[in-house]
Parts: C-alpha cells; sequence; structure tokens
C-alpha cells in the first residue's frame, strides 16, 4: 500500500471520528470515538514518519498517545474535576 494512501486513509479516519462527534452520533467519552482517532492518528502518524515530516509525527504521536492513554485507563464518569462552584 503507497504511502500516501495509508496516510490519506489515517487522516480519513480522523475527519470521520471528528464528523460523528460534532453530529452527536458519537461522544468523546465513547470507546469508538477513542479508537478512531488512535487508529487514524497511527496512519497518518506512520505516514509522516515515512515521509520525515517531524511536525506532523509530533502532533500525531501526541494525538494518538492521548487516545489510546483515555482507551486504557477506561472512562470515567466525569472525567474532568469540579471547578467547586
Amino acid at each position: 500500500m503507497s504511502p500516501v494512501l495509508v496516510g490519506s486513509l489515517g487522516v480519513a479516519v480522523l475527519l470521520l471520528a471528528f464528523v460523528l462527534n460534532l453530529t452527536r452520533k458519537l461522544s468523546e467519552q465513547s470507546s469508538v470515538y477513542l479508537l478512531l482517532n488512535f487508529v487514524g492518528a497511527g496512519l497518518a502518524a506512520w505516514y509522516a514518519w515515512h515521509d520525515r515530516i517531524i511536525p506532523f509525527i509530533v502532533l500525531e504521536a501526541v494525538w494518538g498517545g492521548t487516545a489510546l492513554v483515555r482507551l486504557l485507563l477506561g472512562q470515567r464518569k466525569n472525567p474532568r474535576p469540579s471547578t467547586g462552584a
């Protein structure tokens, strides 16, 4: 599979997750949303690594890593701390 195709697929998966979240079909806390972000960012990061596009590698690694951490730690009922108000 060509690197451009892999990168394009990754970006398409990220955009799909984004659109599904905007249209309220998937919550930001949903495992499916997080998995789409992890997979999409991983594919896009591979493409960036292949072409040595350092800023894009950093962006996708952080994006995918954050999604993976949230997937592995599981979802909490209240993921944000209360402000006390």
